[in-house]
């Protein structure tokens, strides 16, 4: 297997962008110019309506995928100029450490930026939907390719995304925003497609963007790992430390706000990742201070560890990494105490926070709204393939599309991804308003 190089890794020139000369900018490098096109779009700006673990909560307090992605950025930011600072003698002379943190923070904003309304719940219903449509005998996955029809079997998050950043925001089908290479490659977690998705249905770009996948990993040079799967660029395992350390952190502090979780259980999985109390905790107990106020010590002192350990990690098995041979996540090879107080508080958020009784019904709701629209959406988009013309029921369903709505000449492929472009990039609380108006409950003026 044929070692990546830092010289290509960070490639600074951008997908589907004219050469522009020189790699020296006034003011900013490419990769600031990657953060502020991803930080502007419209797609990130929504991620404020949209689940991240608790849907349709009124607590101002619970993280959405916004605030999730701005702090992802941040640790993702710190471990990179950590990272940069630690191998700064091995690479390009143009790259600092500034430089290696803002690719790793841009990734990180983009990361969850392909998320569909309700989060992971909502993958699993456009999957089911399929699935059951699949087997309904409708005929509405008739005429698809094997791969495509597993395209839209397993609706990905990551692989929307990436058809995102390179296709649909800002210059649309003319290349999406036209990142950098290495900016580009860093936000690939899953660099294959669906055919090597395993059990969890997990890759990082459909059909649609397959060609664009191959001409990223190809020009940053990452490992082949056989027909359209590559090994992960190396700064991919610090975007996916960052997303760990928020989740297993912050999802406790959300659990702990609804009154899912107990203080004392959430402050116990915190010292212990942090591997100790911080100096100022014991006289902020004993003040009286807010218990938010003494868990963000808490939640603060374990990032700060988690992120130095992860860091220091990194530039320890650089070698492995540039061979794409490192099978582990940085966090499962820190000091064992602190994987152990992760994985704690990861199965403390899957055995109390995720059986929550109030998201367990929000979820089915977000099943029967997005079983809602994608009969709608996708029903309209086959009669259009099959027929030429729509019914006027279907004709008022494309209309919401506008300029997007598919042509009957299109394939039929082509055609069920503009519906599930518009239908992903609603928020929750957009999907829930329209489907129980396709249901009949009528708002007016």
């Amino acid at each position: 297997m044929t070692q990546m190089h830092w010289e290509r890794l960070l490639d600074p020139h951008r997908l589907n962008d004219k050469p522009r000369g020189s790699r020296d900018e006034i003011g900013r490098s490419p990769f600031h110019k990657d953060h502020d096109r991803i930080v502007f779009a419209g797609s990130f700006r929504r991620l404020g309506r949209k689940t991240q673990v608790h849907p349709l909560t009124d607590n101002d307090h619970i993280h959405t995928r916004l605030t999730h992605s701005l702090e992802v950025g941040c640790v993702g930011r710190s471990l990179g100029m950590i990272v940069g600072e630690g191998l700064r003698e091995r690479m390009p002379a143009w790259i600092t450490p500034a430089d290696l943190g803002v690719i790793i923070q841009a990734a990180c904003l983009g990361h969850d930026i392909g998320n569909p309304p309700f989060g992971h719940a909502g993958e699993y219903a456009i999957r089911d939907w399929f699935k059951r449509a699949e087997k309904d005998g409708s005929g509405l996955l008739e005429g698809l390719t094997d791969t495509q029809r597993a395209d839209l079997l397993t609706y990905e998050g990551n692989a929307q995304g990436f058809r995102i950043v390179t296709q649909i925001e800002y210059n649309q089908f003319r290349g999406g925003m036209r990142l950098t290479y290495a900016t580009l490659g860093t936000m690939l977690k899953y660099p294959w497609t669906v055919e090597h998705g395993g059990t969890m249905g997990k890759f990082g770009a459909y059909q649609s963007e397959k060609h664009m996948l191959a001409e990223v990993t190809e020009r940053l040079g990452m490992c082949s790992r056989g027909e359209s799967a590559w090994c992960r660029h190396p700064l991919a395992y610090l975007v996916e430390a960052a997303d760990d350390i928020c989740y297993a952190l912050l999802d406790l502090e959300d659990g702990l706000e609804m009154d899912i979780l107990r203080y004392d259980e959430v402050a116990e999985v915190l010292i212990q990742i942090a591997g100790g109390e911080p100096v100022e905790y014991a006289r902020m107990v004993q003040d009286g201070v807010s218990q938010r106020r003494r868990i963000a010590a808490l939640r603060g002192a374990a990032m700060e560890r988690a992120v130095n350990e992860a860091g220091a990690v990194f530039v320890q098995h650089e070698h492995e990494l540039l061979n794409g041979a490192l099978q582990e996540d940085l966090l499962e090879l820190c000091h064992p105490d602190l994987g152990w107080g992760v994985k704690a508080a990861k199965q403390l958020a899957r055995e109390r926070i995720f059986q929550n009784e109030r998201k367990a019904k929000l979820e089915i709701g977000a099943y029967t709204t997005l079983g809602i629209l994608l009969e709608a959406f996708i029903g309209a988009a086959h009669e259009l393939h099959y027929h030429g013309s729509s019914s006027f029921k279907h004709q008022r369903v494309l209309a919401l599309i506008g300029e997007n709505t598919p042509r009957p000449s299109w394939n039929l492929y082509d055609s069920y991804r503009r519906m599930l472009d518009f239908i992903g990039g609603m928020t929750d609380h957009y999907a829930v308003d329209l489907a129980q108006e396709m249901g009949g409950r009528l708002k007016g003026d």
